[in-house]
C-alpha cells in the first residue's frame, strides 16, 4: 500500500553539477578572544585560551553566544530546502501520542500529545469515563520551555507532588496538589536537583537536593554532597528534616523511596555514577535506626520490592548481569541474600506488577521479558512483536492487569495491555505515524574493532537500497556509563530514511548492552576502547559499500559528544560531518563543574596522577585540535541553561575547532536558548533543531531535499 502522495514526498537529489564545494564556508567567523591562562599538571604545562568563556553568566560571554548563532543562524538560512524538511517533520510530527496508563487511587492517569503540542498533557478519567485534564504544561510557559518533570501520588491517590524545570535546567520547582479538588497546596519547594519524591502516608515526602552553588553561577557551579530531606506538609522548606547525607555521610548521589508497603525507606548513596551504599529504616517506629544493608561502593544494589519483611534486591555482586536476591529485613546482611532470579548471560532488570516480577533481558541490544513468581519460578516468556526494546510491566501489587510499551526502529512506540494471569497480550494503543515498516528493513551485524572484539550494529534503511556507496548515512553512538542503546523509532530518523537515509547505530562498549564487563572496557585507560569501536563502525559501513567518506556523518550527545569529538580529532579524514552534541569536551576540567566529578568513575580525572592525566589529555577533545588539519563540516550542539554538562565545553571546542580549521568546511556551533541537556525540549524547539541537523548534513554532502 502506498503510504505517501506524490505531493507530500521528497527526494534526495545530487547537487553535483554546482562547481563549489558543497557547504563551503564563505564567512568569517566571530573573533574570539584568547586569554593567557595556562595550568600545570604533573610537570606539563597546558594551555587553555578560552578559560573566560567557562563563565556562563558574563556580559562578554553572552556577546560571544549572539556573534556565533548569528553566523549559524545565516549559514542554515541560505540552505535552500531546509523549509522542505521542517515541514515534512512538522506533517509526520502530527499524531495523537499517548503513554502507558498507570492507576493513582481512584483515577487512571496517562499523558497524551495531540500531536504538535510543546509539552505532553497528563489526563486521567475514573473508570471507562471521559478523560479530564489534570495537569497541561503547556500553560507553565508561553513558549513551552518550562516542562513537567515528574510526579508522585501519595499511596492512596488524594495528594500529588510534582516537578517542573524551566529552561531545561536540572534544578526543580517541587509543587504540592489535592487531586481531588485540582487545588494547590502551599508547599513549594524550590531548588531541588536530582530527585524523586516518594510519600510516607499522606503525612510528607523525601526528597533530595544540594545547597546551590557558592562558587561560579547557579548553571554551572559545583554540586557536591547531596542530602536526603523529608517534607512534612504545612510546614516551610526551611524546617525540613535532614534524614541522611550532610557532614556526617557525605555523598555526591543520594536517593529515598518509601516500598509499596509503606513499611521501608530504602536509600541509596553513591560518590560516582557507578556503586552505591544500601541503607533500610524500619517507619513503623519513628526512633528506629537507619540500617546499612551495604557499605562501600564496589558495586550496586536497590530494593525493588518489599512484602511480608521480605526485601527483594537487584544487584551485581557477584554478578556482573545482576540478579535477583531476597532476604529478610531483620537480617539483611550480605551473606544472608537468597538468589531468585540467578545470574545470566545477559544483563537483567526486573520490575514488579500483580505481586510478580518481570525480568527484562537485554541480548545482543534488544529485549527479553520474562514472568517470574515471588519465589522465582519462571512461569511464561512475553511474546513481543519482534527484535526491539519493550518498556513498562509495572504496576501495583493488587492489580491485575499491567501495560508495556514495544517499539524498534521499524515499529513505532505500540502501548500493550497485558493480563497477568493469563499472559495474554493485546494492542491498547497504536501509533498513528504514517509509516509503512513493510518498506524498510532493520538488520544487525557484528563488526570486529581494532582488537579484535566483535560490536554489534544496527543498521536501518528503505528496501532495495542499493550498497553502492553513495547513500547518506548517519552513524550514531554513545558507549558510556553502563547505558544500553536499544532499538526506538524516530520520526526524525524516519523523514531521513525515507528519502534513502541509511541510520545506524553501533552498541559500544563502555555501554551496558553486554553488562559490566563491557561497561568497564570502555572506562578511565580503557575508553579508547570506545572510540576505536566507533571508528571500525565507520570503516565497516564504508567497507560494505552502505556509504563513503562522502556521504557519512556522525552524532552522539553528551558522552556521546565526547565520543564524536574524539573520532574527529583522531580521524577528521574519514567523516564529512560531524555533530557533537552537549559533548563533555574538556577532558581535564569537566570535574570542576555541577555534578560532573561524579563521572570520574568511567573517565578518571587529570587530578588523580600523571598517568591518568597523561590519557585524558591525549584524547580531549578541546586539547586535541591541530592547525593546518581539514576538520568535517561540523555543527556543535548546545544550549545556555545546560546545567549538566555546561556549555563552556562547546564553546571552548567550537572555539578552538574554528581556529584549526584549514579548508572550507563550515564549523559552527548551535546554542539553544532557554533549553538545557535536552529533557523537556518543547516540540517546537525539537523539530527546528532536527531540521537544521538534517539541512546541514545534506547541503554539505552535495545532496538536497525538495518536493516533488
Amino acid at each position: 500500500m502506498k503510504v505517501f502522495s506524490l505531493c507530500t514526498s521528497f527526494l534526495l537529489v545530487s547537487m553535483a553539477a554546482s562547481a563549489q564545494k558543497p557547504g563551503a564556508f564563505k564567512g568569517t567567523y566571530p573573533e574570539t578572544k584568547m586569554g593567557t591562562q595556562v595550568d600545570e599538571f604533573f610537570g606539563t604545562k597546558v594551555n587553555d585560551p578560552y578559560r573566560w568563556l567557562e563563565d556562563d553568566m558574563s556580559a562578554e560571554t553572552g556577546d560571544w553566544v549572539k556573534r556565533q548563532n548569528a553566523v549559524t543562524n545565516a549559514y542554515l538560512a541560505q540552505i535552500p530546502f531546509k523549509d522542505n524538511i521542517k515541514k515534512r517533520l512538522t506533517e509526520l510530527w502530527n499524531y495523537e501520542k499517548y503513554s502507558a496508563p498507570f492507576k493513582e487511587g481512584e483515577y487512571t492517569y496517562f499523558y497524551k500529545n495531540d500531536g504538535l503540542q510543546n509539552q505532553y498533557v497528563l489526563y486521567r478519567q475514573k473508570g471507562s469515563g471521559t478523560p479530564e485534564v489534570f495537569l497541561d504544561p503547556n500553560k507553565f510557559s508561553k513558549d513551552g520551555t518550562t516542562s513537567l518533570s515528574g510526579i508522585d501520588f501519595t499511596k492512596d491517590g488524594s495528594l500529588c507532588a510534582f516537578q517542573i524545570s524551566e529552561g531545561g535546567s536540572d534544578w526543580r520547582k517541587v509543587i504540592v496538589m489535592d487531586t481531588r479538588t485540582k487545588t494547590r497546596l502551599d508547599d513549594t519547594l524550590m531548588d531541588v536537583k536530582f530527585s524523586g519524591l516518594s510519600w510516607r502516608g499522606n503525612e510528607g515526602f523525601y526528597y533530595s537536593s544540594y545547597e546551590k552553588p557558592k562558587e561560579g553561577s547557579a548553571l554551572s557551579g559545583k554540586t557536591q554532597h547531596h542530602k536526603l530531606f523529608f517534607h512534612k506538609l504545612g510546614t516551610p522548606q526551611s524546617k525540613d528534616e535532614l534524614v541522611f547525607g550532610g557532614e556526617t555521610t557525605p555523598r555526591r548521589y543520594i536517593g529515598g523511596g518509601v516500598t509499596e508497603d509503606q513499611k521501608f525507606l530504602v536509600i541509596t548513596a553513591a560518590n560516582a555514577t557507578y556503586g552505591n551504599e544500601l541503607y533500610i529504616k524500619d517507619l513503623s517506629n519513628a526512633k528506629n535506626p537507619i540500617v546499612p544493608v551495604v557499605t562501600g561502593f564496589e558495586n550496586e544494589q536497590d530494593v525493588v520490592y518489599a512484602e511480608n519483611d521480605m526485601l527483594y534486591i537487584i544487584t551485581n555482586q557477584k554478578a556482573p548481569n545482576r540478579r535477583l536476591v531476597a532476604v529478610d529485613a531483620k537480617n539483611p546482611a550480605v551473606d544472608m541474600w537468597k538468589d531468585v532470579i540467578p545470574h545470566s548471560q545477559f544483563p537483567l532488570t526486573v520490575s514488579t506488577a500483580g505481586r510478580k516480577f518481570f525480568a527484562q533481558y537485554i541480548k545482543h541490544a534488544v529485549s527479553e521479558v520474562f514472568q517470574y513468581s515471588l519465589d522465582g519460578k519462571m512461569e511464561r516468556q512475553i511474546n513481543l512483536p519482534g527484535l526491539g526494546s519493550a518498556g513498562g510491566f509495572s504496576a501495583k501489587r493488587e492489580e491485575k492487569e499491567l501495560y508495556y510499551s514495544f517499539t524498534s526502529y521499524v515499529y513505532p512506540p505500540t502501548i500493550f495491555k497485558y493480563d497477568i494471569a493469563s499472559g495474554k497480550s493485546e494492542v491498547y494503543k497504536k501509533a498513528g505515524v504514517r509509516f509503512d515498516p513493510s518498506l524498510y528493513e532493520s538488520k544487525q551485524v557484528f563488526y570486529t574493532s581494532e582488537d579484535g572484539t566483535q560490536i554489534p550494529m544496527v543498521i536501518t534503511h528503505k528496501k532495495g537500497t542499493q550498497l553502492n556507496g553513495k547513500n547518506p548515512t548517519m552513524l550514531y553512538g554513545y558507549g558510556g556509563f553502563n547505558v544500553s542503546l536499544t532499538p526506538s523509532f524516530s520520526i526524525s530518523n524516519l523523514v531521513f530514511m525515507e528519502n534513502g537515509g541509511v541510520y545506524a547505530v553501533a552498541n559500544l562498549r563502555g555501554g551496558g548492552e553486554y553488562g559490566d564487563d563491557w561497561h568497564l572496557m570502555g572506562t578511565k585507560l580503557s575508553k579508547q576502547n570506545v572510540f576505536n569501536d566507533f571508528i571500525a563502525a565507520a570503516q565497516y559501513l564504508v567497507s560494505e559499500k552502505y556509504t563513503s567518506k562522502d556521504y557519512l556523518a556522525v552524532s552522539g550527545g553528551s558522552n556521546g559528544g565526547l565520543l564524536v569529538g574524539a573520532v574527529i580529532t583522531q580521524h577528521p579524514e574519514l567523516f564529512r560531518v560531524a555533530f557533537p552534541a552537549v559533548g563533555v569536551l574538556d577532558m581535564l576540567r569537566y570535574h570542576k563543574f555541577t555534578a560532573g566529578a561524579g563521572w570520574a568513575y568511567d573517565y578518571g580525572t587529570a587530578d588523580d596522577n600523571k598517568e591518568m592525566f597523561d590519557y585524558l589529555y591525549k584524547y580531549s577533545p578541546v586539547h586535541n585540535t591541530r592547525k593546518g588539519t581539514c576538520y568535517p563540516s561540523t555543527m556543535i550542539m548546545t544550549a545556555d541553561h545546560d546545567d549538566r554538562v555546561v556549555p563552556a565545553h562547546s564553546f571552548k571546542f567550537a572555539s578552538a575547532l574554528q581556529a584549526a580549521q584549514s579548508c572550507d568546511n563550515p564549523v559552527l556551533i548551535r546554542i539553544e536558548t532557554k533549553a538545557g541537556h535536552g529533557a523537556g525540549k518543547p516540540t517546537s524547539m525539537v523539530i527546528d533543531e532536527q531540521a537544521d541537523k538534517w539541512a546541514f548534513m545534506l547541503y554539505n554532502m552535495g545532496l538536497g531535499y525538495q518536493a516533488k
